[in-house]
């Protein structure tokens, strides 16, 4: 029985995670669970999953949630209470599943209390995988990637030796707009940027798949979760996100994982990492989809994907700003602020003012996300 901490229980990711629960109830527990606004999902939670501990966004929340739960949960909240939910006791695993740079801090302290993380939290390493990796080396924690890509990718190296690696391809579906030219972005609406071909994802990462910034975020995350230099990450677009991602090593070889377009197979994998177990996720029939189309990635047309190497190669500050800037301008767009193609003139521009320095300590980082956000709050 694998007892489980998951952050961000009632999103996309979260709620997947306890999908595979549902599916494997003599397998996982889960023992503190956190949401950020949606106590009515949470509560359900609650009823069903019985956990220790929650956590939720504010202390007014707390207060209504408390009413309607047994006296025997302790109700936690705000920054502190993700952190309690990731060090509680008796949690083996964390699986980070809450959006954005807010789930630093609570990784870093699962990771320092000895938790193995189950890391769906991309931005915790864009803006702190020197920090993070480092740190997990010196505690003996495993890191085990959760997004479909980064999963591919470590299974992929397997048995296999990381400096024989020559090349990881990411794969990406193209996101929404994925058949539309750069003319033909001036207008759209954030309903069709929410429209996402092969995937059900939350609000935010729709918009970044739609720009490429998801896929820029995870170029980043792919150099410190496997130790390879941005000269050997390609990204190609494939359009039926069957090829999850693959690797090429020196001899010629490239090994793919593949699969239909399910997030409950990686997040299960990294749940049961290094076995696996039965699910109910439909199977891929190769001969049912007859081909499968690639076509190499236009820079260009996607110049947040161009940003995000730019950023990942100069290291230092540049990611966390990046990220902080890109999240901004998602939730200005969302909220009718900005264009689509406006996102990406926002990052740039935050670049652009941004003098690029060292970010040792969290407290570091903290400061020059702060000061990108504000900035990037007006542009």
């Amino acid at each position: 029985m694998k007892k489980i901490s998951l952050l961000g229980s009632t999103g996309s990711i979260g709620t997947q995670t306890l999908d595979i629960v549902d599916q494997h109830p003599d397998k996982f527990q889960i023992v503190a669970l956190s949401a950020g606004n949606n106590i009515e999902l949470l509560k359900q939670q609650i009823d069903k999953y019985a956990p220790k501990l929650v956590s939720v966004a504010t202390r007014e929340l707390s207060e209504q949630l408390r009413g309607f739960i047994p006296a025997s949960v302790q109700v936690v909240y705000g920054e502190q209470g993700l952190i309690e939910v990731a060090t509680a006791h008796e949690a083996e695993v964390v699986v980070t599943a809450i959006m954005g740079s807010r789930g630093l801090p609570a990784t870093i302290a699962a990771i320092q209390a000895g938790k193995h993380i189950g890391l769906a939290n991309k931005e915790t390493l864009v803006t702190a995988g020197h920090i993070v990796m480092a740190l997990a080396k010196e505690k003996g924690v495993k890191v085990l990637p959760i997004d479909s890509e980064h999963s591919a990718i470590f299974q992929c190296l397997n048995g296999e030796r990381v400096e024989q690696a020559e090349r990881i391809i990411l794969t990406a579906s193209g996101g929404s707009f994925r058949d539309y030219t750069r003319e033909q972005l001036h207008n759209v609406t954030v309903e069709q940027a929410l429209k996402h071909p092969n995937w059900s994802m939350g609000a935010k990462i729709t918009i970044d798949s739609a720009t490429m910034a998801n896929k820029g975020l995870e170029v980043i995350e792919a150099h410190w979760l496997f130790d390879v230099t941005y000269d050997q990450i390609d990204v190609v677009i494939h359009p039926e996100s069957i090829i999850h991602s693959y690797v090429e090593f020196v001899d010629g070889s490239v090994i793919a994982q593949l699969g239909l377009p399910d997030m409950r197979v990686p997040i299960q994998y990294a749940l049961t990492y290094p076995n696996r177990i039965k699910n109910t996720s439909e199977r891929l029939s190769l001969a049912q989809i007859g081909q499968l189309n690639f076509r190499p990635m236009d820079f260009a047309r996607y110049p947040m994907l161009r940003l995000a190497f730019e950023c990942g190669k100069a290291g230092l500050s540049s990611p966390t700003v990046y990220n902080a800037a890109n999240e901004v301008a998602v939730d200005r767009f969302l909220k009718g602020e900005l264009s689509f193609l406006g996102i990406e003139h926002v990052v740039e521009s935050v670049l652009s003012k941004h003098n690029s320095c060292k970010v040792d300590t969290i407290e570091a980082i903290v400061a020059v996300d702060q000061e990108a956000r504000a900035i990037a709050s007006v542009i």
